[in-house]
């Protein structure tokens, strides 16, 4: 089983961008879909972007659409979140997540995730 570090976070102001990283350990990475999801303080966890293990689908929540780009590069068993245009509404911890699991024709959820990382502040200034 992969294990998940994320970096990257930090204080931005609007409408600045970063772009979050996730490196897994094991040299099974590429048999994993992988996906971000945030927490914003007093909120429940949600999705925000994944892959698919069929390849090929990157899935975006609609309120990031057109402003965060998912990225993997399995030679480096590295998965990156670019967020560009960031708003006050951004802001939560962001985690990286890893799943064996097929899901046909939508993104893995919380419930599919098997791996997590722990976690990567980002606070968005208005």
């Amino acid at each position: 089983q992969v294990q998940l570090v994320e970096s990257g976070g930090g204080l931005v102001q609007a409408g600045g961008s970063l772009r979050l990283s996730c490196a897994a350990s094991g040299r099974t990475f590429s048999s994993y879909a992988m996906g971000w999801f945030r927490q914003a303080p007093g909120k429940e966890r949600e999705f925000v972007a994944t892959d698919s293990r069929s390849g090929g689908t990157t899935y975006y929540a609609d309120s990031v659409k057109g402003r965060f780009a998912f990225s993997r590069d399995n030679a480096k068993n590295t998965v990156y979140l670019q967020m560009n245009s960031l708003k006050p509404e951004d802001t939560a911890v962001y985690y990286c997540a890893a799943t064996r699991v097929y899901v046909i024709g939508s993104h893995f959820g919380q419930r599919e995730a098997e791996v997590w990382g722990q976690g990567t502040l980002v606070t968005v200034s208005s």
